[in-house]
């Protein structure tokens, strides 16, 4: 039961954050996009600081994203520049780079960008390599290139995102799109709490302009929330199953117990010894063992869950799993519920059983023997 609470909730975290570090909780961008078109919009700073003051928010952030064909002497693939501008938060983004260095927006155009795992083995580029990637106007026009210049490399195991984005500098897109210093073509909210996303992405789009449109990662990843979701019932049924043995288990313990015992029961009663004082008897020593059982397996559950953490012993396709091992999450206040749940319903179904006790007649029992 702990291995399966450890596992559903560190799978739930796990793939939650990797999303709100691509993507953030909370978009706002225009109603008229389409394909991979991102019309600008124009917030003022008053709808900005609007914004800041809500208390649930805890970074906003200024996005121009383009679609574009990165293209070096052999090979080409297409992907999102996500420019960003240089007080971009890359913490989280941070702990999946796995060479080089985030880039660095201090210059007036900078060209180093970010970019996946799955970007750098398919065009072969490393650190320190440079590319062009051409942007498209329109059908018309001769396609903008950028020259680029790969300051890192990360890889979160999530392909689906990994394979979306590279991240940049949002004055070179400004430029190439030659839009106004005022035009975004997204805003990108990032709250203290993701339970928080659904009341606050409600409250932003009440209180937007009326050609904003505001989604939440919930809905821009609707399936893959649907199925995280899932982890919760089957965490559940694991339960439900695993008390229902360790009831049956008791249960059956006790009464083994009794009917090995109905000797010593008969002549305890023969001695003058009530029920009640025989079933506390009983109750008592099923708890001690109940104890023992719910000590060794809150030691061996913790001690699998942290190896698992530590070493990731166990892997997974993270083309299917979305995270390449299984993740986990201990969280001692669910582990202490769980404990108690347990017991209470141990303890419970030791009730049942020890009704039995009342139901020893000494003179049948000790004449038995």
């Amino acid at each position: 039961m702990i291995i399966s609470v450890g596992v559903g909730a560190g799978m739930k975290k796990e793939i939650k954050d990797k999303i709100s570090s691509f993507e953030n909780h909370i978009t706002i961008q225009s109603f008229n996009n389409f394909e991979n078109l991102l019309n600008p919009i124009s917030p003022d700073e008053k709808f900005i600081d609007d914004l800041s003051i809500i208390p649930e928010i805890n970074k906003i952030e200024k996005i121009i994203s383009r679609f574009g064909i990165v293209r070096t002497s052999e090979n080409f693939d297409g992907l999102y520049f996500k420019g960003v501008e240089s007080n971009y938060d890359f913490s989280k983004i941070k702990r999946y780079l796995i060479e080089g260095h985030i880039p660095s927006f201090k210059n007036n155009f900078s060209n180093e960008v970010l970019i996946s795992k799955i970007l750098s083995d398919k065009l072969n580029l490393k650190p320190g390599d440079g590319f062009q990637m051409l942007f498209s106007k329109n059908e018309s026009s001769t396609p903008s290139i950028l020259k680029l210049e790969v300051s890192g490399v990360f890889k979160s195991g999530f392909d689906e995102l990994d394979s979306k984005f590279l991240f940049g500098d949002l004055r070179q897109i400004r430029r190439i799109l030659k839009w106004k210093k005022d035009q975004l073509s997204s805003i990108e909210i990032q709250l203290y709490d993701h339970k928080d996303i659904k009341k606050v992405s409600d409250y932003i789009y009440v209180n937007s302009p009326s050609e904003y449109d505001v989604i939440s990662v919930q809905e821009k990843y609707y399936t893959i929330y649907e199925w995280i979701e899932l982890f919760d019932k089957n965490t559940f049924t694991i339960i439900f199953i695993m008390v229902l043995v360790a009831s049956i288990n008791i249960i059956s313990t006790l009464i083994v117990m009794i009917l090995e015992r109905r000797n010593m029961i008969g002549i305890l009663k023969a001695l003058g010894l009530n029920n009640l004082s025989l079933q506390k008897f009983f109750i008592h020593m099923v708890s001690y063992l109940t104890l023992i059982g719910i000590t060794f397996g809150n030691l061996i559950g913790i001690s699998i869950l942290m190896l698992q953490k530590n070493f990731k012993l166990v892997s997974l396709d993270s083309k299917i799993y979305f995270v390449d091992s299984v993740p986990v999450f201990i969280d001692f206040i669910d582990i202490i519920i769980l404990n108690i749940i347990v017991f209470l319903v141990c303890f419970l179904s030791i009730l049942l059983p020890s009704i039995l006790i009342s139901k020893v007649n000494p003179k049948d029992s000790i004449k038995f023997n």
